[in-house]
């Protein structure tokens, strides 16, 4: 292991006798903010340090078992433990560097998810209603809640747009890789001649913001406009100025919600939407600078990239960032993504070993 990871791994074990003298003195609860902050940085820090402890040990195993080679009585067991101790070695390190990657702080978050049609018209928005459905039964697949927050359904099925926000357990992990351009090829329902058709759609994923407290709306920088909602709803949500329009002047972003009846209930709730693309536009703005520099493994996530292909005639799926090709279309359409997450997932990671390896922080 490199001399520059060990020595991060001594200051870690470092602070964690820092910590356990703090949080062990009778000081420590007078702040419970600070103290919920040390008991997280706490709890977070002892497994590394308890993994390191474990290689530290196996280290010395090996040690004491070569000395003991010199003993004729001895090198039988001394061999037997020598084998032993460099067969864990190895595991321990890839766990104590996997360990020590940068957690993503929006991993635990919500998210928005957004799902446009693009090019292709009608069957674009065919296919947008197909992915939505997709995510939703992932979604349900995991236990996840999802609350429609904006739909434009087009005319022959499916959506020109639709918003959702999904609220679970790790819900931004597992769905943080999905930005970016879907492209599907199939024949459409439409098509007499049996054809097969290319459109697009885009997605995108995004944290939800802490209460608005991480991005700062001013509200002179607001425009909130009132309408009459469209679509079902009955008489009251036709005959009420119930939708809300909110327009962000400085970036010019829109958003509409008039899923619910309650104006109050439909301008927080696209509040809370704008500042999820705010926050998103920050982050895009500070990674760009980073993205040209290096080609990352699971692409750039900008909307316009096209990350996978949909091919229904051959019944396959292909993640272009990967050059991963799964031949189970209709299983992964029906929220069976398990796999396409878990291989992005791990290509990530398996960068990020590669940047620690290096020297990176």
């Amino acid at each position: 292991m490199k001399q520059s990871i060990v020595d991060k791994l001594e200051r870690l074990c470092g602070r964690l006798e820092e910590l356990d003298r703090v949080l062990a003195s009778g000081e420590a609860t007078r702040n419970m903010d600070e103290y919920r902050k040390l008991t997280r940085e706490h709890a977070e820090i002892g497994p590394v340090v308890a993994r390191y402890q474990d290689w530290r040990q196996c280290q010395e195993d090996l040690a004491h078992a070569q000395e003991m080679l010199a003993d004729p009585e001895m090198k039988e067991l001394a061999e037997a433990e020598i084998d032993d101790a460099r067969a864990r070695l190895p595991a321990l390190e890839t766990e104590l560097q996997t360990l020590l990657l940068p957690k993503d702080p929006d991993d635990d978050r919500n998210l928005f998810l957004e799902v446009r049609a693009g090019t292709g018209g009608d069957e674009s928005a065919l296919f947008a209603g197909d992915l939505f459905r997709m995510y939703s039964r992932y979604a349900e697949r995991r236990r996840w809640q999802v609350e429609i927050v904006s739909a434009n359904p087009s005319e022959l099925g499916g959506y020109k747009e639709i918003i959702a926000r999904v609220v679970g357990s790790g819900a931004y992990a597992r769905l943080k890789f999905e930005s970016g351009g879907h492209r599907v090829q199939r024949v459409p329902a439409t098509e007499a001649q049996g054809r097969i058709h290319t459109s697009a759609c885009t997605v995108a994923v995004m944290p939800e913001a802490d209460d608005l407290a991480e991005v700062v709306l001013n509200p002179a920088d607001l425009r909130i406009d009132t309408f009459r909602a469209s679509g079902a709803g009955g008489q009251h949500i036709n005959k009420t100025d119930s939708a809300v329009r909110v327009t962000h002047l400085p970036t010019g972003i829109v958003v509409e919600c008039q899923d619910d009846r309650s104006q109050h209930k439909n301008k927080a709730q696209a509040l809370s939407v704008l500042a999820a693309r705010i926050k998103d536009a920050q982050e895009r703005e500070q990674n760009a600078q980073i993205a040209s520099t290096r080609k990352s493994l699971i692409g750039s996530g900008d909307r316009s990239e096209r990350i996978r292909t949909y091919n229904f005639p051959q019944g396959r799926v292909t993640d272009h960032r990967i050059n991963l090709t799964l031949y189970k279309i209709d299983s992964i359409m029906d929220g069976d993504i398990d796999e396409l997450v878990d291989a992005l997932a791990a290509e990530r990671q398996a960068e990020l070993l590669a940047q620690l390896a290096e020297g990176g922080e």
